[in-house]
């Protein structure tokens, strides 16, 4: 009971952040909303016992991915003053109600078979030891991130007023 009850006051938040992140002018507030909507879809992942997607989730969207939004608007010029108004704004809600009709109409008419028995470990571990274990991937994990390392100081140096 009280697992499904902060599942549902974390949806909440995050359509709350959701929408913040849509309807905010400013866009650095927009980014720390879309920071902390994506924490929160970290903590729904916590409340379906999903700990290794909540653990990705804080690592690569909130680490990264928040950072890299952050470090371009940083480096953008004219920030405040916010996304100009478009001529495209009413049939982009007229595509987005469209969609939402599709997503709605499929959540209906798709049956989701539940299992109601709960993990008994956390998956964690066992993802962890296949990965980076004997026999595990972790050569190819140190070397991409190397490259992830000099891609981004690439980007800076590029990126850099002379």
């Amino acid at each position: 009971m009280g697992l499904a009850i902060s599942f549902w006051m974390l949806a909440a938040v995050a359509i709350i952040a959701a929408l913040g992140v849509v309807l905010l002018r400013n866009v650095f507030r927009a980014a720390l909303s879309l920071i902390l909507c994506f924490l929160i879809v970290a903590g729904l992942y916590i409340t379906l016992s999903a700990d290794f997607l909540a653990a990705v989730q804080v690592l690569v969207y909130v680490g990264a991915i928040s950072v890299l939004i952050i470090l371009a608007i940083m480096m953008t010029r004219e920030v405040q003053q916010g996304s100009p108004s478009s001529r495209f704004q009413i049939p982009a809600f007229i595509v987005a109600i469209l969609f939402l009709e599709v997503l709605v109409l499929t959540l209906i008419n798709t049956p989701w078979p539940v299992s109601g028995i709960a993990p008994t470990a956390p998956t964690t571990a066992a993802l962890a030891n296949s990965l980076f274990g004997e026999g595990g991937y972790l050569l190819s994990v140190e070397i991409a991130a190397v490259l992830l390392l000099s891609a981004t100081l690439g980007a800076i140096v590029l990126a850099r007023e002379k």
